[in-house]
């Protein structure tokens, strides 16, 4: 019985530390990257756009693309376009 214990004890461990923490740490500091975009930026979108921020409200990006200029959520933007984008597993 104990040895069955320590053995879902171990698998609920390794799930936490291979799956649910990484994903925890990459979510953060995504958030941390939206929250500092700001007028000017050369952002990359979901969509494979290259964007330049026009303005930022608290959910949405105005986006200058060419001559015009889109809304779109803060989500949508997946990097600057200065670094690279992040891995998708």
């Amino acid at each position: 019985m104990m040895m069955q214990l320590l053995l879902i004890g171990g698998m609920g461990a390794l799930f936490y530390f291979l799956l649910i923490r990484p994903q925890n740490k990459a979510r953060k500091q995504m958030e941390e990257r939206l929250s500092k975009l700001k007028a000017g930026d050369e952002v990359l979108l979901a969509s494979g756009f290259f964007a330049t921020i026009d303005r930022v409200e608290d959910k949405f990006i105005y986006l200058k693309l060419g001559t015009t200029v889109v809304k779109a959520r803060r989500q949508a933007v997946v990097a600057l376009a200065g670094e690279p984008a992040p891995e998708q597993n």
